[in-house]
Formats: C-alpha cells, sequence, structure tokens
C-alpha cells in the first residue's frame, strides 16, 4: 500500500515537473519570438528611414518607390498591376492611383501585351531605375554590413532566407522569388525554359523574381 501511494506521488510529480518545464519552454519562445518582431522591426524602421530621406528629395511617396522597386526587380509575368498588388499587399485602387502619378512623374510607363491585349506591363522608365538605385541598398544597412567579417555577412543573409521561406510556406503566401529556384526552371538544349508557361526563358531573366514560383517540392528550394 505505502508503495502504491509513493508510486502515484512521484507520478503526480512528474507530471508536474513536465507541467512546468513545458510552460517556462513556451513562454521563453514566445519571449524570443517577440524579440525577433521587433528586431526585424528596427532594422525596417532604420531602412525606411533611408528611403525616405530620398523620397522627401524627390517629391515621390514611399509607396510609389516601393513599386518601382518591385518593377526593377521582376520578370515579364510579374510587371502587371496586379501582380504588384498581390507583392505589395495593397488594394487595387491604390496600386492603379499610385501607377497614374509615376506616369505623371515620368517614372514609368505602360506597354501593352503583343499577344494578349487584356494585359498590360509596367516598365520603370530610366529615370524611375536612378530612384530606385539612390535607396537600394539603403545606406545604413550597407555601413552596418560592412562592419561584419565576411562569414558573418552571409549568415545573416542565409538566416533571413531561411525565415522568409519559413513564413511564406507557413502562411501559404506566394514566394514571388528568382525564377532559377523555381521547380518549373528547365534546362533545354542547353537554354533556360520554364515548364509552366512552356516558353523559353533568356538568361538575365532567371534572376529576376516571378509571381508564378514556386520551390522544389522535394526539397522546399532548389
Amino acid at each position: 500500500m505505502c508503495l502504491k501511494v509513493s508510486t502515484r506521488n512521484n507520478i503526480g510529480g512528474l507530471f508536474r515537473f513536465v507541467n512546468t518545464v513545458s510552460i517556462r519552454y513556451y513562454q521563453s519562445m514566445s519571449t524570443d519570438i517577440r524579440e525577433v518582431h521587433d528586431l526585424i522591426e528596427r532594422l525596417g524602421n532604420l531602412v525606411r528611414a533611408d528611403v525616405r530621406a530620398v523620397c522627401n528629395e524627390s517629391g515621390v511617396r514611399p509607396v510609389q518607390l516601393e513599386v518601382l522597386r518591385f518593377l526593377t526587380q521582376c520578370n515579364r509575368y510579374s510587371d502587371t498591376p496586379q501582380a504588384v498588388t498581390e507583392f505589395l499587399g495593397l488594394t487595387k485602387g491604390t496600386v492603379s492611383q499610385t501607377i497614374k502619378v509615376l506616369e505623371q512623374k515620368d517614372l514609368l510607363s505602360k506597354q501593352d501585351d503583343v499577344t494578349d491585349k487584356r494585359l498590360v506591363h509596367l516598365k520603370p522608365t530610366p529615370k524611375g531605375r536612378r530612384l530606385v538605385e539612390r535607396t537600394v541598398p539603403a545606406k545604413s544597412l550597407v555601413s552596418g554590413l560592412q562592419q561584419l567579417a565576411g562569414p558573418k555577412s552571409k549568415a545573416v543573409e542565409k538566416v533571413l532566407r531561411d525565415l522568409l521561406q519559413t513564413i511564406q510556406k507557413a502562411n501559404g503566401y506566394k514566394t514571388f522569388a528568382p525564377c532559377h529556384s523555381c521547380r518549373f526552371n528547365l534546362r533545354r538544349d542547353g537554354r533556360y525554359f520554364c515548364g509552366l508557361t512552356q516558353e523559353p526563358l533568356k538568361d538575365r531573366e532567371v534572376v529576376l523574381i516571378c509571381r508564378e514560383h514556386q520551390y522544389s517540392l522535394m526539397a522546399g528550394t532548389k
């Protein structure tokens, strides 16, 4: 009888111990996540401060610069008003008005699609590209990364890239990543080829981001 009571007490103590450890673990994990959030937010604020300074000098709004920035990064499948809306998470009305202002400022031009008359492609003008080059990369970020040794700088890039991919996967977001890392990117007769659109790709296109991008189903990345 005494043995049974002792065993019951030991089991009860074990459950209490596991419960205490679990609570402390999840509390610690939550604290770490909040700290990561704060760090990313702070870094973003520093970068945006540089961007706002250029915007004030140039007479453009940050959202207008964000649109231009995306259009200098994306491929021919993604330089549409719809893709801009998806990438930046903006409303169609905001994107439409932003495009109109960028056209008026000679920072952006529209081009009709040669095969689908319903599509319009958005192309930054040379003036628009020069404006983007003034803000990317941000001066504060450059000066900070230059203070890190080579391996540390590469480690920062890898951690941020892994975090981005994990967030996208966990939330079902579109990846909007470079074409060369997409599962549809193929090689045929020594040339790049898109397995989704069944069209050949130029070498310079595979480094641009695409709205149709999907990571390899086997490895998550390619």
